[in-house]
């Protein structure tokens, strides 16, 4: 059986597809505001969130700004949700659902003053997200990204081993930073997401959905399969978070 539709349906009531946490967003949120000077810009800004799941990120941003915001993500069903939470929260008229991978986005250049995306840019890698978007942003417009980061300089074997398989592109901040430097970004600001974001925001939620979605799907072996993968992600991190986390990256276009 295709695994898609199984995770979806494992994610999909979940209030994010990732590790993050409101707090994070707002205060990558301040960086890009204050510090890369978006609040010196006359008029709605203009934003959009790509890879934005069910939506935890782009309702913070929509209760946050003054803003036009196009939420992007390949997969309607979490495009459904995010409309049904943007109506409960009351800023649904801030938020334009468009369903579409993250290559060939069919945006104008010069399009956003902020791109955002938590979690997401390694569907397409890092320094490919980066370079392909600079091209949407309006001159002086702000990338901010979530992306896995390496925390030390070596780290044990096993865990470099499982992360090299999993994103090949993992590496350090100064590697990062470093990329959008060479993308034509001039970095502002950078913080590592802490362990709750991981933990309390993302892992624990899910392993609570994990009975319900194997009895779903009747304990197929494709429903099993993922629940282990899943486990094994959550105990290596459990076992090694001191060696990574996700980088929270902000940078204005050059």
């Amino acid at each position: 059986m295709d695994e898609l539709p199984l995770l979806i349906d494992l994610h999909k009531d979940a209030d994010r597809q990732g590790p993050g946490g409101d707090a994070e967003s707002e205060q990558a949120l301040g960086l890009a505001m204050h510090t890369a000077g978006l609040l010196q810009r006359n008029g709605r800004l203009k934003v959009a969130d790509i890879g934005c799941g069910t939506g935890a990120s782009t309702l913070v941003l929509a209760r946050l700004l003054d803003a036009e915001i196009t939420a992007v993500d390949f997969l309607q069903d979490f495009l459904d949700v995010l409309d049904r939470r943007a109506q409960s929260a009351g800023v649904a008229e801030k938020i334009q659902p468009l369903c579409h991978g993250m290559d060939a986005l069919p945006f104008a250049e010069n399009a956003f003053d902020l791109i955002w995306s938590e979690g997401a840019i390694y569907n397409i890698g890092f320094e490919k997200g980066a370079g392909d978007w600079r091209r949407y942003l309006k001159a002086g417009g702000v990338l901010a990204v979530s992306e896995i980061t390496w925390t030390s300089a070596t780290r044990p074997a096993e865990v470099q081993a499982y992360w090299q398989g999993e994103y090949p592109e993992i590496d350090t901040a100064a590697a990062k930073l470093r990329i959008l430097e060479q993308q034509g970004y001039a970095p502002i600001g950078y913080f590592i997401l802490p362990q709750q974001c991981w933990l309390d925001h993302y892992y624990r939620p899910m392993q609570a959905r994990f009975a319900d979605f194997l009895e779903r799907h009747h304990h197929s072996e494709a429903a099993q399969a993922i629940v282990a993968a899943e486990q094994q992600e959550i105990a290596l991190y459990e076992k090694y978070r001191a060696y990574y986390s996700y980088g929270f990256y902000i940078a204005r276009k050059n």
